[in-house]
C-alpha cells in the first residue's frame, strides 16, 4: 500500500527483456535504503525488488503489467517517480494507492495558471464509474484531486512543490501515463454491479 506521495524521482538505466518480460534497472538514491523482496511503486506500479547494486535498483516486470501499465515503453534516464511502501507507524497523506494500475491515460493538454500547472487527461471509457469531482486519482503515482471531469476526460491542478518534485512536469500532450483510482469508489462501483445483476 502506498500513499501517491512522491519520494524521489529515479532514472531508468535500463529495460531489458527477458524470457518471462522485461528487467528494470533504476537509478536512485533511494537505493541503499531498500532491500530485496520490498515493494516499490514506479510511476505508480508496485514492483518488486530483486536486487541492489549500488546506487541502482532492480525490478522485473512482467508482460502483463508491461502491457497495461506504461513501464514497457520507459526509455533510458527517463525521469521516473519512485514511492516506498507506508510504513504503518508514521501519518498518512495523499490517499490509498495499491499499484495497480486500472488503465491508461493520455496526457490532453497543459497549461499554466500562475504559479500553478493544470493537466487535462483522458481515460478509457470503461474507467468512467470510477471518477467523481473532488474524487482522488493517481497519476504515474501521485495523488491527485479530480478538479474537472466529463465523461471522456478530467483536470486535475498542480502546486508548485509536486510539480517540481515528481515527473509531472516532463509531461507533454500525448504523452501516456497510469491511472489508478480510488480504490475506495472501485468496491462501491463493483456492489453497485453486483447487485444491479441480483435485482
Amino acid at each position: 500500500m502506498f500513499t501517491g506521495l512522491i519520494e524521489a524521482v529515479g532514472h531508468v538505466s535500463s529495460l531489458k527483456q527477458t524470457v518471462s518480460g522485461y528487467r528494470l534497472r533504476i537509478r536512485t538514491a533511494l537505493a541503499p535504503e531498500l532491500t530485496i523482496g520490498e515493494s516499490l511503486a514506479v510511476n505508480g506500479v508496485c514492483l518488486t525488488v530483486a536486487m541492489v547494486e549500488g546506487q541502482e535498483v532492480h525490478a522485473d516486470v512482467g508482460p502483463e503489467t508491461a502491457r497495461i501499465t506504461t513501464l514497457g515503453s520507459l526509455r533510458h534516464e527517463q525521469p521516473i517517480n519512485l514511492e516506498r511502501a507506508m510504513r504503518a507507524d508514521s501519518r498518512f497523506g495523499g490517499h490509498f494507492v495499491q499499484g495497480h494500475v486500472d488503465g491508461m491515460g493520455t496526457v490532453n493538454d497543459t497549461r499554466d495558471e500562475g504559479d500553478a500547472h493544470w493537466l487535462t487527461i483522458t481515460f478509457p471509457p470503461a474507467l468512467a464509474p470510477l471518477f467523481i469531482r473532488k474524487g482522488s486519482i493517481a497519476v504515474d503515482g501521485v495523488s491527485l484531486t479530480v478538479a474537472g471531469l466529463d465523461d471522456r476526460q478530467f483536470d486535475v491542478m498542480i502546486i508548485p512543490f509536486t510539480w517540481s518534485h515528481t515527473t509531472l512536469s516532463s509531461l507533454r500532450t500525448g504523452d501516456r501515463v497510469n491511472l489508478e483510482c480510488d480504490v475506495v469508489g472501485k468496491y462501491i462501483a463493483r456492489m453497485a454491479e453486483v447487485f444491479a445483476r441480483q435485482s
